[in-house]
């Protein structure tokens, strides 16, 4: 028996990014990485869930308002694809950025660590066209 059939679960749909202030959080990953907003709404009192995603892709990030049990400047293990790392790379560093060199490695694609305003770290992964 499969674990899809299983646990009922049949994907990944968002993750959580702590950050300090979403409205500079999107500004980041809509206006510098180039990401869409799929949600914005509020909920309860004073709460606001914001959902952002690159074009086209399932799985979106949650830009999460820290609490205490939940700080920003973490390791997220977000792995974000793009056809060229050193482009990639190089626009990052263009829009002053904090990314980290490229890496390359034998047996593993050129990659590269990008920190958003409030230091959370993204790896931008060179992926095979589809």
């Amino acid at each position: 028996m499969s674990t899809q059939t299983m646990t009922g679960i049949t994907g990944i749909l968002t993750v959580a990014v702590p950050v300090s202030d979403q409205d500079r959080a999107i500004e980041f990953y809509r206006g510098t990485l180039g990401f869409e907003v799929r949600r914005d709404a509020t909920f309860g009192p004073g709460r606001r869930w914001v959902e952002v995603a690159p074009a086209g892709a399932q799985t979106t990030v949650a830009l999460a308002l820290r609490g205490d049990a939940h700080k920003a400047g973490v390791e997220t293990g977000i792995r974000l694809g793009t056809a060229d790392a050193a482009s990639s790379h190089a626009y990052l560093k263009s829009q002053h950025v904090d990314v980290d060199d490229i890496l390359d490695m034998p047996g593993a694609p050129p990659m590269f660590v990008v920190r958003d305003l409030d230091g959370n770290t993204l790896v931008i992964v060179e992926s095979e066209a589809p």
